[in-house]
């Protein structure tokens, strides 16, 4: 775990002593990763790579600005820090990202007059990657860890965003840590590493996709199967993902809240877009 890559020397003007954030670098490359993919995947669907770019500005800003508002609004007590809160490189969800960017990109390739089906598709290869590359920024930011375990697989984050002591398990999230844990451990608790578990099961979600691109479908199908993949494999992360929000559905998370919907759309998307499309 490694928050911050590296600082800038002091005697620079302007940016002297400045920390270059690793969760910012990756959550860039993730875009970029994520671009790359899906343009090469728009080029084999016979349309024109070349707007890939476009859509990964834009999904960029929506993807920023969504993910900050989505947390804010969960979280009041985040605007009592004033402009400095709102502005700050941490507090962002995924699934306001995902709204929000799915929002402008989608309203990018009306008005340039794009295949929205082709393109949702080429999109939902490139997601995977992108994701991997975004939860490993939340891997050395030491953020979205999972419950406190004694296991092998349990990682200890000490300078975590919050870090995995005693008191931020027990103030923060209401979790009681076991005393046995406590006593192997100490005041720093070893969690589950959900975001290594997120990469693993993206590029599992990605070689399915691979593999289901070749079914007989209608444009907007790929897009729907990857939907319902990564609503099924963000509910369950989330049964072992250490969240203060569940005290809004009960033992719900609101990311399980979402993917129950979105699992719902998925469902009528592969339904609807299933068999060999229209000849033009």
């Amino acid at each position: 775990m490694r928050p911050v890559l590296f600082r800038f020397p002091d005697g620079l003007p302007l940016i002297g002593g400045a920390e270059v954030q690793s969760f910012g670098i990756l959550l860039f490359l993730s875009f970029i990763a994520a671009g790359i993919v899906a343009r090469r995947e728009l080029d084999r669907l016979g349309e024109d790579g070349e707007r890939m770019s476009d859509l990964v500005f834009w999904a960029l800003i929506g993807g920023i600005v969504g993910g900050k508002l989505y947390f804010v609004l969960t979280n009041p007590g985040m605007l009592a820090g004033g402009a400095g809160a709102l502005l700050s490189g941490t507090g962002f969800t995924w699934y306001g990202g995902f709204i929000l960017a799915s929002a402008m990109v989608w309203v990018y390739m009306r008005r340039h007059g794009m295949d929205v089906g082709k393109t949702f598709d080429a999109i939902a290869l490139g997601l995977p990657v992108g994701i991997a590359v975004g939860r490993f920024g939340c891997f050395m930011a030491g953020d979205d860890y999972g419950r406190p375990t004694g296991s092998w697989v349990g990682v200890a984050f000490p300078e975590g965003a919050p870090p995995t002591t005693v008191g931020v398990l027990r103030d923060r999230y209401g979790v009681d840590v076991d005393p046995e844990l406590i006593a192997r451990f100490g005041d720093v608790i070893p969690v589950h590493p959900t975001q290594l578990y997120e990469i693993g099961t993206s590029f599992l979600i990605l070689l399915v996709l691979l593999r289901l691109r070749h079914v007989p479908h209608k444009p907007g199908w790929v897009f729907g199967a990857w939907l319902g993949l990564y609503a099924v494999n963000r509910f369950l992360l989330e049964i072992v993902r250490l969240k203060g929000d569940r005290f809004l559905f009960g033992v719900f998370s609101q990311a399980q809240v979402i993917s129950v919907v979105l699992l719902a759309l998925s469902l009528w998307m592969v339904t609807r877009l299933r068999g060999a499309p229209a000849r033009r």
